[in-house]
């Protein structure tokens, strides 16, 4: 596992690399240590605003990653202009960085310092809206029940963790907290968050996965119901009659 002396010194090499990059005419940094500094376990996480061809940069930031920082392996991760080249060090460091063209180079939340560059003006990040993480919910419940039927019990696990991911995030929208990657889940109070636990698959069974959709299922509904009753209200008879009522309590 690395150390905080090692990251802090690669995330300097690879700033100092950036100012001597005639195309990288922005440099930031983002994510966790932007704000608070982050953590031991905080990766590096930098934005780069391009001038030129985005691919000619990544590939030679790759081949510096790979020749000076013993990269194992990599991968791409685009969103609208930006590329995401997300890199792994053998000391299982997580090296993120951000290729924008240097006219949309710019912060897309709280999460970034400058370090050199003229950046654009923040973007507000969007924040999915409750028709769309309720969309989501119903349809990781519907897709949970039909791969039960089909005997499918590792889809049907999937779904139901994919369920209670949902629920979890209608929760952060509805306190206000971030609701991607479970970024706001350990801010949730535990009144939100110890009901979830029956929703935790414990067996790769039909008895094990109904019972666990079935909680799942409530959980959705009732997170629902505090923020649209209306709408939970419409969706509770379609969602639960597919689950034995009694699955939800039913000890394994």
């Amino acid at each position: 596992m690395f150390s905080v002396g090692t990251r802090d010194s690669i995330r300097e090499q690879l700033l100092s690399s950036a100012a001597g990059d005639p195309a990288v005419v922005g440099a930031a940094i983002t994510g966790s240590q932007a704000v608070d500094g982050g953590d031991q376990w905080s990766d590096i996480d930098l934005a780069f605003g391009i001038d030129g061809p985005l691919d000619s940069a990544m590939h030679r930031w790759t081949d510096l990653l790979y020749r000076d920082f013993a990269a194992v392996h990599h991968w791409d991760l685009p969103s609208g202009s930006t590329v995401y080249r997300v890199f792994l060090l053998p000391d299982m460091l997580e090296v993120d960085l951000g290729f924008t063209p240097a006219a949309e180079f710019g912060p897309h939340g709280p999460t970034w310092r400058t370090v050199f560059g003229q950046p654009a003006a923040a973007k507000e990040e969007p924040i999915p809206s409750l028709r769309t993480l309720a969309g989501l919910g119903w349809h990781h419940a519907l897709h949970a029940w039909t791969s039960i039927q089909r005997h499918r019990w590792w889809q049907a696990e999937q779904w139901i963790s994919a369920l209670r991911g949902q629920v979890l995030a209608l929760a952060c929208l509805r306190l206000g907290h971030p609701t991607s990657y479970a970024k706001g889940v350990h801010l949730l109070p535990p009144e939100v968050t110890a009901p979830l636990d029956a929703t935790l698959v414990r067996a790769l069974d039909e008895a094990e996965l109904t019972r666990a959709l079935a909680a799942a299922t409530a959980a959705l509904i009732a997170e629902l119901a505090l923020a649209d009753a209306a709408l939970a209200a419409r969706l509770a008879p379609t969602l639960s009659g597919r689950t034995p009522p009694t699955a939800a309590t039913t000890p394994h």
